[in-house]
């Protein structure tokens, strides 16, 4: 009998082995070496605290009635690549020639925000503080002055860093600027650990330094992000309760955050208009 339960505690590993090697197969084949066991288009999404396999949903929202203009479902785990194609559909449905937009840091990349900047959307989103160097207690990038007319940076220690060259970085043409008065300068122990303090620049820039710009004149608008979007966010949650979305796969679940959509606009607008003019007003 020991040997019965033993051969058959072989053949279960056996076969779990078997079962874990083609998920393994599968893992390598996916693009993002991701795998959802329950749900083949679910994914990873980055969140706070625990992590969640699911969904992202993309949305634009009016200011003043807090209408959802557009959206979208996405499987993708972060917003840094949503902004301009989310801002150019809401702008689309609008039909205005500008939008002004406000988003969140999450949203913060620099071609995202160039490519609003040309197609008439004002972007408003706070800039991520992720350098290395003030990690380490060492002077930021924002300790560095940029002087335009002479394209210049001038430093804490009262120096100029100037323009070295430019190279191509992840597609991007970053210009590098750093002074040779770094070799002998009194606050270097607090600026770099090398030779120079390299800055990098991209081609770009002004408009992310337009932006900042933007905010700092009007930093209530992040205020306003948060009792605009998470208005109808908070609500449609409330609806949907802990269990969340129903479906699965990317079109069943767009479909159903469709239906959750109108039934949030349908109400908002009952709210605002009242039955009788909004009955005229889709028959008119």
């Amino acid at each position: 009998m020991r040997v019965e339960r033993l051969e058959k505690k072989i053949f279960t590993l056996k076969e779990e082995v078997k079962q874990l090697n083609k998920i393994e197969m599968a893992l390598k084949a996916t693009p993002d070496k991701q795998v959802s066991l329950t749900d083949p288009d679910a994914r990873s999404m980055k969140t706070r605290g625990t992590g969640v396999v699911g969904y992202n949903v993309q949305a634009a929202v009016d200011t003043k009635h807090h209408i959802i203009v557009t959206h979208e479902v996405t499987n993708i785990g972060n917003d840094r690549a949503q902004l301009s194609k989310v801002a150019k559909q809401a702008k689309a449905v609008i039909g205005s020639d500008n939008l002004r937009v406000v988003a969140d840091r999450g949203y913060y990349k620099g071609e995202e925000i160039l490519e609003c900047e040309q197609s008439g959307i004002t972007t408003f989103l706070p800039k991520p503080q992720t350098s290395g160097n003030q990690s380490k207690g060492l002077f930021g990038k924002r300790d560095f002055i940029y002087r335009s007319e002479s394209d210049t940076y001038g430093c804490p220690g009262g120096e100029q860093a100037t323009y070295r060259f430019s190279r191509e970085e992840k597609g991007k043409i970053i210009r590098r600027y750093w002074s040779s008065a770094c070799l002998n300068c009194s606050i270097k122990p607090q600026c770099t650990t090398g030779q120079y303090r390299r800055i990098s620049r991209w081609e770009h820039e002004t408009v992310l330094e337009a932006v900042d710009e933007r905010l700092d004149d009007h930093s209530d608008m992040m205020k306003i992000r948060r009792s605009t979007v998470e208005h109808p966010f908070g609500t449609i949650k409330y609806w949907m309760g802990s269990t969340h979305f129903q479906m699965k796969t990317l079109k069943k679940v767009g479909a159903e955050m469709s239906l959750h959509v109108l039934a949030y606009n349908l109400k908002r607008v009952l709210k605002i208009m009242g039955a009788v003019p909004l009955m005229e007003a889709m028959t008119a």
